[in-house]
């Protein structure tokens, strides 16, 4: 099979490089192993959140700041605002409706009540743009009951922490009781599935406006649009008040929601997306890459003049440690690691770990090195990159739409 790139990775690094490719005519094959990290993702996208434990409010300018290893500092500081800028319109095309901008973080809601700085969040969640200056005074945390994904008096404390005052209300409906009869789980995501048509949503909405008649803001547990948002607008018409999504504890019904409209959108291009397969071994000639051999298409190589890496961090197993090392398992390129295990790790579950910006060894234009030489067709991008820490940085994806976009303009330019 012979395809102008492939790509091995199908989460938000993946998708983003391919539908970037796919829309400038390319054929594009991503071959995705399994479930996204992103099915984690409550609704934000972060840019850069974090240096050295201090809180970034202007990620353009602090980018600027950052050491040369950095995925950004490869990319270049001064191209950080344009690929931003790309970055949300192609969400956009996706159909995912984000709210913010590159030059100035916002503050998202964590499920446990914490406020943390964003670049992007959906339209839907509530965000925060001023911890000084709230957009409510009162909120009305509407709880469903038997629903457990959502600490409700932990999410309340933080919300009061920051200034507003909180109506905890807890509530059901015939639909929602029907459902904690059944043997399915009370997970968000069984709440999506279950909340979809207008008399579930009529009757959803009917609770609400009974119970949350004091309250300038409306918030709900994001158990809605697992698919894309027509069951929160539908809602939002409904509800009386202002209505608000905010995150759950995973599995994140926004997260699926935009990896679900990221897939729809690249197939709609024309890609081919081979899910639940995984990328076994590659063929090298030289200092270039020429084929992918896939565990389902063991006698069909994928062939393309560009290959992309974008099979993350451990958590995917696009990076592997054992006792002795830290190794790449698919295409043996080059890792940055620290060659002690010893000084892997540090104790303290809070604290930075060393094995958290470890990845593949790239030059400046993210092609990956193998056996110390540069592979000229072979980029990685996304979490599998080292030089930063997403957790404690804040930047995991951004740095995973931003190396996407940038490796597709590296791509063009040397078609």
């Amino acid at each position: 099979m012979r395809m102008d790139t492939v790509i091995i990775g199908g989460g938000l690094s993946g998708l983003t490089c391919g539908i970037a490719l796919a829309k400038r005519g390319k054929r594009v094959a991503i071959v995705a192993s399994g479930q996204s990290t992103l099915m984690f993702n409550g609704g934000s996208m972060e840019l850069l959140g974090s240096i050295d434990g201090k809180t970034v409010t202007a990620p353009l300018e602090a980018i600027a700041t950052l050491p040369n290893d950095h995925p950004y500092s490869k990319i270049g500081a001064d191209r950080i605002a344009s690929l931003a800028d790309r970055a949300k319109q192609l969400l956009l095309d996706t159909g995912i409706n984000m709210e913010g901008n590159a030059a100035a973080n916002h503050w998202r809601i964590t499920p446990m009540g914490v406020a943390k700085p964003a670049w992007l969040t959906l339209n839907d969640h509530l965000r925060i743009d001023d911890l000084s200056q709230l957009p409510a005074k009162r909120l009305a945390l509407m709880c469903i009951r038997g629903y457990f994904d959502q600490p409700n008096a932990m999410l309340a404390q933080g919300l009061r922490d920051l200034g507003f005052e909180v109506d905890l209300i807890e509530f059901t409906t015939d639909d929602i009781t029907a459902l904690r009869r059944s043997p399915s789980e009370m997970r968000a995501t069984s709440l999506a599935k279950h909340l979809v048509s207008n008399n579930a949503l009529q009757r959803l909405a009917d609770q609400i406006n009974s119970l949350a008649t004091e309250a300038d803001i409306v918030l709900l547990p994001s158990v809605l649009g697992q698919n894309d948002d027509f069951e929160v607008q539908t809602l939002t018409s409904m509800v009386k008040k202002p209505l608000r999504l905010i995150a759950t504890l995973p599995p994140a019904v926004a997260g699926m929601r935009m990896i679900t409209q990221l897939r729809h959108y690249f197939r709609m291009l024309g890609g081919n997306y081979l899910m639940g397969d995984s990328a076994v071994s590659g063929t090298f000639d030289g200092d270039r890459m020429t084929a992918i051999s896939t565990a389902k298409l063991a006698d069909m190589p994928l062939k393309a003049d560009q290959f992309v890496l974008a099979s993350g961090s451990f958590i995917s197993r696009g990076l592997v440690a054992d006792y002795e090392r830290v190794y790449e398992p698919v295409l043996g390129v080059d890792v940055d690691a620290d060659s002690d295990p010893d000084r892997w790790t540090t104790f303290g579950v809070l604290q930075p770990q060393a094995y958290s910006r470890f990845g593949v060894a790239t030059d400046d234009q993210l092609r990956c090195l193998k056996q110390g030489k540069t592979i000229t067709n072979l980029h990685a991008i996304g979490s599998i990159l080292s030089g930063h820490d997403a957790i404690k940085m804040g930047d995991g994806t951004g740095v995973s739409m931003l190396s996407a976009l940038a490796v597709v303009d590296h791509i063009m330019e040397n078609k």
